[in-house]
Formats: structure tokens, sequence, C-alpha cells
């Protein structure tokens, strides 16, 4: 029989933000808890940066308290340093899990045998996992690729190994490292594992909307479903998700001025957040492309969003989209804006 999850959740089949370098930092983590995601992990960090307190990754650890449960996910191919950051991210920061990156696919992490690097040496996985669980009395699990390369591929054999070294939950992107993210993810191989191992396995890859989390679920039996580039721009996609899996009525995608809010609420969080204003606005760029994909002119949108450098220049644009579609310049695109005087209203107070 299956074991449930290690760490709180509050449905029975939980939802997760996926970890994401530069995208799933606290302000975006707390959007997604707000908007129905079950459990977050932090961006993956090394282990040799943890152990040195290096100030920059050290940064990258601060949650805040409703962000929980979360994880923190670690990386690095030399299990002392790994066990060292297991033990000072349990003392330190405290989270519900520390999660293993065997996963990542970027060549500077795998040139030194992190991240997806790891697959090419079962032995080494299991060390790794065997020294985190030293360092820790937190549950430990872990993020994997189905194998190296199509030669390697193998997901079910690299779970086994790690369910033995003793994770207590492993999530599966079902590509290879050298795929990359090339190619769709198998997602029968998330099935074959669910059905072969006794720890719970958490789906990952290709979910770029809510219909497609549920038929994750419903085909491979995973446990849980792991949202990632599905989330961007579009943190409501959990709380869709979570209705189609509960067969309960789910809630309508947002019209253009309460997408706006949402996204001068994540920025607001933002801001508050970084130490940097001018540097948060600029990094904060890449969210406002994806919160306005598949407006009327978004293109045109996107090019004003990608060049502000404050906070304050967001609402202006997003002001002036909504008078402009109030005036109707857009109703020759046939696209539904719904931009009244009262989403304009909206628009304002979301940033009060």
């Amino acid at each position: 029989m299956m074991a449930g999850f290690p760490y709180p959740t509050e449905h029975a089949v939980p939802l997760f933000l996926a970890p994401m370098a530069g995208v799933s930092e606290s302000p975006f983590r707390r959007l997604c808890r707000a908007h129905g995601a079950d459990v977050v992990v932090t961006e993956f960090l090394s282990a040799e940066g943890i152990r040195r307190e290096n100030e920059a990754v050290l940064s990258k650890l601060r949650f805040d308290e409703d962000e929980r449960p979360i994880g923190v996910q670690i990386f690095g191919a030399d299990p002392d340093a790994m066990q060292e950051a297991s033990a000072l991210v349990t003392d330190i920061f405290q989270p519900e899990f520390i999660d293993i990156n065997f996963g990542c696919p970027v060549k500077k992490v795998v040139k030194r045998n992190g991240g997806s690097g790891c697959l090419k040496d079962l032995s080494l996985v299991q060390d790794v996992i065997r020294a985190v669980i030293r360092g820790t009395h937190l549950p430990v699990t872990c993020k994997i690729r189905s194998g190296w390369s199509e030669e390697m591929r193998d997901p079910v054999k690299i779970g086994l190994h790690c369910q033995d070294a003793g994770v207590k939950a492993i999530a599966l992107h079902p590509r290879t490292r050298t795929q990359m993210y090339s190619g769709a993810a198998r997602w029968n191989e998330i099935a074959l594992l669910a059905d072969a191992l006794e720890i719970p396995v958490i789906g990952n890859g290709d979910i770029k909307t809510p219909q497609d989390a549920h038929r994750m679920w419903k085909e491979t039996n995973c446990a849980g479903v792991m949202i990632a580039r599905g989330s961007f721009g579009q943190p409501w996609v959990f709380a869709q998700a979570r209705a189609l899996i509960e067969g309960t009525s789910v809630p309508p995608t947002p019209p253009v001025a309460q997408r706006f809010a949402v996204a001068l609420e994540h920025a607001r969080m933002v801001q508050s957040y970084e130490a940097d204003p001018i540097g948060a606005a600029l990094e904060f760029r890449k969210h406002l492309g994806w919160y306005v994909r598949g407006l009327p002119h978004s293109a045109d949108l996107r090019r004003l969003l990608h060049q502000v450098n404050s906070f304050g220049e967001v609402e202006g644009i997003f002001s002036d989209y909504l008078r402009a579609a109030e005036r109707g310049d857009f109703a020759e695109d046939g696209l539904p804006v719904a931009a009244t005087t009262e989403d304009a209203e909206l628009l304002g107070s979301a940033h009060e």
C-alpha cells in the first residue's frame, strides 16, 4: 500500500508549485499558495553556497509562514556538502521537508555532476540521499528525470534506488537530461513509477492548463501534480485544477482587469520583498509578459512592459490599456476584454 505524504497537505491529491530558478521566489510562492497551491518548493540552491553561508544563496531561503508547507530544494554531488547544507537548512530555516534536485539539466549544474548529472551514477544518487538524511530530522524527497540519456532511460530503476536510500516522495519529470525541454514528456513513465514504488510519486511536465493537470492525475494515478510553466502569469491555474480533480465548479479565468489586479498584487509583494526596487522591477518584466499573454495587442503591451524601470509605470500602462478597451479600441479583435469603469476601479484598488 502506498504511503502518504510525509508532511501535511490539505487535499488528498496535492498540487505543487515546482521549484524554478528565478521564478519560484517567495512572492510568487505566496501568490500561488493564495490561489490554491497546496505545497511550494524554493528555487534549487547550491549545497556549497549554503554551507559556506553565501549571503545571496541564504537570502533565497527566506520564506513567510503563509508559504507553509514548503520544501527547500538543494543540489550538489558532494555528499559531505549536501549533509552540511541539510543540517543548516533544518536548524535555521525549518521547512516542512528538504528536496534534492536530481533533475536540473542546465550545463553549469550538470558539469559538476549536480542536478540530473547525478543520474549517470545511481550509487552517487544513493550516497547523496543518505548524506542529506543524516543531516536532518525532516522528511527528505527528491525530483528526478527519466535518466541522463535515452540509452540510460529507466525512471523505475532510478526511483527504486531513491526509495531504497530513504526518500519519502519522488517527483518525476519524464524527460531525459539530453532532451532538455524538447519533445513530449512521457506521462506513461509517471504511471509506471507510481505503480512500482511504495512512496508517493508526484507527476510533472507539460502541464500548461488546468485540464492538463487533471488529465495527468487521471492517466497516471500519481499521488500529486507539480505545475511549473503552467503557473506563469496564471496562478489561478491551481484553483481551477483543484476543481477539476474534485469534480466541483471550475472558477472562471479572470477577466483582463482582474488579471491586471493580480499582476499588481504580485508586483507589490515583490517590491516589499526585494531590497533593490529598480532591479526588482527589471526582473519582474518577465512576469508581466506572462500575465498579458493572449490579450488583444499583447505584443505592443509586452513591448511597453518590458521597458519599465519601476512598478509605478506598470500601473499606468495597465490603466491606459483598460481605458483603450473601454473606448472599444480592441473591438475589431473579437476577443473579450471585459473592461468597464468598474474594472478600472478594481485595478486601482488593487494597488492601493
